[in-house]
């Protein structure tokens, strides 16, 4: 699925950040490690959560790392070849990755766990703070 970014119009002002944001990930995504996001059910009073699942089968916790860097969320993992290991057949590559999600303002990574192969890092999106202002008009006569 790819998006065609249509911020260009000229009610959306300051965007262009995101923008390139948005190119920038559609360009890194080849598609290895697959995943899932899901929205998690929420208690009352709670802020929406999401989870990010991803499948990393064979990687062991010491060679995947989660980092927030800037705005976004990455996800590394790095395998290493065993020598010692004759294959008949490899159809599992040990290979490295690197996927990147974009978070918006304000969203929290409240942790990872790593069980049966999968990946699973929840976020919690806090409703904003619903702000007024007023803005004076000066009049020039």
């Amino acid at each position: 699925m790819s998006r065609v970014p249509s911020l260009s119009s000229p009610f959306l002002l300051g965007f262009d950040e995101i923008e390139r944001a948005l190119d920038r990930v559609v360009k890194g995504a080849d598609g290895y490690p697959p995943y899932n996001i899901e929205r998690c059910d929420r208690d009352s009073g709670e802020p929406e959560r999401l989870r990010i699942t991803l499948a990393v089968a064979g990687f062991t916790r010491d060679q995947l790392d989660v980092t927030i860097e800037e705005n976004q969320l990455v996800i590394r993992g790095r395998q290493q070849e065993d020598k010692a290991r004759q294959y008949i057949h490899r159809g599992i590559a040990a290979r490295h990755f690197q996927r990147t999600f974009v978070l918006a303002e304000g969203m929290l990574v409240l942790g990872a766990d790593l069980k049966n192969g999968l990946l699973s890092i929840d976020l919690a999106r806090p409703e904003p703070e619903r702000v007024v202002k007023t803005i004076a008009i000066n009049e020039h006569e």
